[in-house]
């Protein structure tokens, strides 16, 4: 089957850290660009991070620049974000998604240039 599983979340107090992890199943990962959503209470669903289909250019929303990486294991069809100096306003929804073939790179931010995404990890910043 076709999916994409992610992982990583959980409960984690305001400044702390969090690995997510994006297992491809069924395919290639080293075939597709990828990127992070995120569905926020309040904020709908938001672009997070892009990847390039050999992890050698990556893009990120001005909201998370500086503090959250993303990067890609090809050899294990595994993609990961890694999100540092959380904020509670960023509680909400991961999922990772698969570009789609022939989309162009500057839409990376619109969901429907992608044909694929995962059901999320649920990440909650608290004290």
């Amino acid at each position: 089957e076709v999916q994409l599983q992610a992982s990583g979340g959980g409960l984690v107090q305001p400044g702390g850290s969090l690995r997510l992890s994006c297992v491809a199943n069924g395919f290639s990962l080293s075939n597709y660009g990828m990127s992070w959503f995120r569905e926020v209470p309040g904020k709908g669903r938001e672009w997070v991070s892009f990847i390039d289909v050999v992890g050698g250019w990556s893009a990120y929303a001005d909201f998370v620049k500086g503090r959250f990486t993303i990067s890609r294991d090809n050899a294990n069809n595994v993609l990961y974000l890694e999100m540092n100096n959380l904020k509670p306003e960023e509680t909400g929804l991961y999922s990772c998604a698969r570009f789609r073939h022939g989309a162009f790179v500057r839409e990376m931010a619109s969901l429907d240039q992608y044909n694929l995404r995962g059901q999320g990890t649920q990440v909650t910043v608290s004290s």
